[in-house]
């Protein structure tokens, strides 16, 4: 599985959300591939699963990927839901 992490501009706040990702994902038991990308380069990418905050999901509006919202990339509770609610 392929998950790409999406903030505006590709670099700080999405790396930072990727690595809050990995950690909740292994805490899951779930094995996955955790990428970090601005909006513009992730509009063409095709992940399974693209994790962002609401109003960058809706610059990727259209995209056929399922996009989970996380508002706070620092709450690792918040992407525990997110992802347990997309897994379960």
């Amino acid at each position: 599985m392929k998950i790409l992490c999406v903030c505006g501009l590709g670099q700080g706040t999405s790396l930072i959300l990727r690595m809050n990702v990995e950690t909740v994902l292994r805490q899951l038991g779930i094995q996955a591939d955790v990428d970090n990308a601005d909006v513009s380069s992730a509009s063409s990418e095709r992940p399974d699963l693209i994790i962002t905050s609401n109003e960058l999901a809706e610059s990727l509006a259209g995209h056929p990927t399922k996009i989970l919202i996380v508002n706070n990339y620092f709450d690792l509770d918040e992407i525990r839901q997110a992802l347990e609610g997309h897994f379960n």
